[in-house]
């Protein structure tokens, strides 16, 4: 009996630095790429067009780089649990292979379907290439717990070594699909479907094309400017920058794989070594970018509840209250501050938007003013975002709520003064809220300042055309402080009646 073997898709979009690939294609007689539209996923309430419209666009440019190549990608439908038995029964496989996952969801998932293939007479191989190494090695060289600072973590990843270098690419010619699988294809039961065709609006917003094409020509380009690579710092850039963005916007195309971390690696590497060591730095570099990446992945994958304030061991306790028209106001850019709600509709319409601007929201809707949960802007911010990521999102919005990583809780971002850094005359404001377009540059960041007269020449009456704020931030801040030394103080001395540590680590540097 020959050789047909399953490369499942479901991250991991692309053919370069593809071990998984490599190992379907290796002495097969056939090989099925095949991608399953997982029902969990699908859920236009909870996940938005954009992201899906990236998908899509993904697996559209994964399927022409396989018909290059003599084959096409399989695009199916239903759970994978149900949908993998069936077609290995009816194509004959003898070989599963897909690129390891360390998500809560994909690591049942993938249990389940191990054991379904296995006990079918199944040889199933799972590498590690999402990330630059494997998390359950780091997990072990590090005592069987995760790091909890980034210096920590820096510290691990320098005992490892290097990551392994990226995968050849496959074959110029792969196996071709297996006969009752050519005969699905022929049929057009497997093509890459329309966003219609799964229940979502015919088009979204973001100017951001999914795709390894689209990743490695975007990679190529911000790559080119070796000076800029070498002086990446960041938090520094400018949050105001929209025409070209003040960062690589490559973290849409790491989240699907479209983009090998490896290979981005590797090149910045090259790029250092021809700088003699003239560049900076972990943590604040464009690798110390890719380090953060791991370093949250590797929490995700080993602390319990991550994505939640309860069961989380590391996450502290904190009494938000979530109060829904506050939590929909922000959502939907009707704070009454335009560098809010500005950044809020950047996110509806493109999907990303600047690491400074995230923190500006996501400070203003926890601890800085609202005083709404982290969960509550996970869980926006998982519906818009086309760079969502599990863990990155549940880390990011702990540290910048000061419920972990970090606890300089007193250190809030001024919604009126930290977009003028920037953007003093207010472009990003009036290219996001064109309702606030005319209005002078003295009162773009606090219309409601404005007299009536300048608020009718700019055809914005504030409380009418635009909200008035939805709370005042000097006297919301200062509340929200008091708040979360109470919260500190209550989970002090709760770990100290425990006999714990209570200190909360410091970070060594921005991030």
């Amino acid at each position: 009996m020959g050789k047909t073997a399953i490369i499942w898709f479901r991250k991991g979009l692309r053919l370069h630095d593809n071990p998984a690939l490599l190992a379907a294609a290796k002495d097969a007689d056939h090989l099925c790429p095949i991608f399953i539209l997982d029902p969990w996923f699908l859920k236009p309430d909870k996940i938005g067009v954009n992201r899906v419209q990236f998908l899509l666009e993904s697996l559209a440019d994964l399927d022409a780089s396989f018909r290059a190549r003599g084959s096409r990608l399989m695009v199916l439908r239903g759970k994978p649990q149900d949908v993998l038995p069936r077609v290995v029964k009816d194509w004959g496989v003898t070989h599963l292979c897909f690129e390891s996952d360390t998500e809560p969801y994909a690591k049942q998932r993938d249990a389940a379907v191990r054991d379904l293939a296995e006990a079918a007479g199944v040889e199933v191989h799972s590498p590690v290439s999402h990330t630059l190494y494997d998390p359950q090695m780091l997990l072990d060289r590090n005592g069987g717990k995760p790091p909890i600072t980034m210096q920590s973590f820096t510290k691990l990843v320098d005992s490892v070594g290097a990551p392994p270098a990226p995968a050849a690419d496959p074959p110029e010619k792969l196996p071709p699909l297996p006969p009752k699988a050519e005969a699905q294809a022929a049929a057009a039961e497997a093509d890459v479907p329309s966003l219609t065709d799964i229940g979502y609006p015919p088009a979204g917003t973001t100017p951001f094309k999914g795709g390894e094409t689209a990743a490695l020509a975007r990679m190529a380009d911000y790559l080119a400017d070796k000076d800029w690579v070498c002086a990446f710092e960041k938090p520094k850039g400018n949050p105001a920058a929209f025409v070209r963005p003040a960062t690589t916007v490559l973290s849409p195309y790491l989240k699907f794989g479209c983009l090998s971390p490896r290979l981005f690696h590797a090149k910045l590497q090259q790029i250092y070594a021809e700088k003699s060591g003239k560049h900076t730095q972990p943590p604040v570099s464009l690798r110390g970018q890719l380090l953060w990446r791991e370093f949250f992945t590797l929490c995700g994958y080993a602390i319990p509840n991550f994505d939640h304030m309860e069961g989380n061991p590391v996450c502290k306790q904190i009494p938000w209250v979530d109060d829904p028209e506050f939590i929909k106001a922000w959502e939907e850019s009707r704070t009454g501050y335009p560098w809010i709600d500005a950044i809020m509709a950047q996110l509806r319409q493109q999907g990303w938007m600047h690491h400074l601007a995230r923190h500006s929201v996501a400070c203003f809707l926890t601890r800085g003013d609202l005083w709404c949960s982290w969960e509550a802007g996970q869980a926006v911010f998982d519906k818009y975002l086309i760079d969502a990521d599990w863990s990155l999102n549940a880390a990011n919005w702990q540290w910048l709520s000061a419920s972990t990583f970090f606890s300089q809780y007193f250190r809030v971002y001024s919604p009126i003064s930290f977009g003028k850094q920037y953007d003093k005359d207010g472009a990003f404001i009036r290219h996001y809220l064109p309702v606030l377009k005319d209005f002078p540059s003295k009162y773009i960041y606090e219309p409601w300042t404005a007299p009536l007269s300048v608020q009718q020449r700019a055809g914005c009456i504030i409380g009418k055309d635009y909200p008035r704020p939805i709370v005042d931030h000097t006297t919301a801040s200062k509340e929200n402080m008091a708040r979360m030394k109470a919260a500190y103080d209550a989970a002090k001395a709760a770990d100290a009646a425990r006999g714990e540590d209570s200190k909360p680590a410091k970070r060594a540097r921005k991030k």
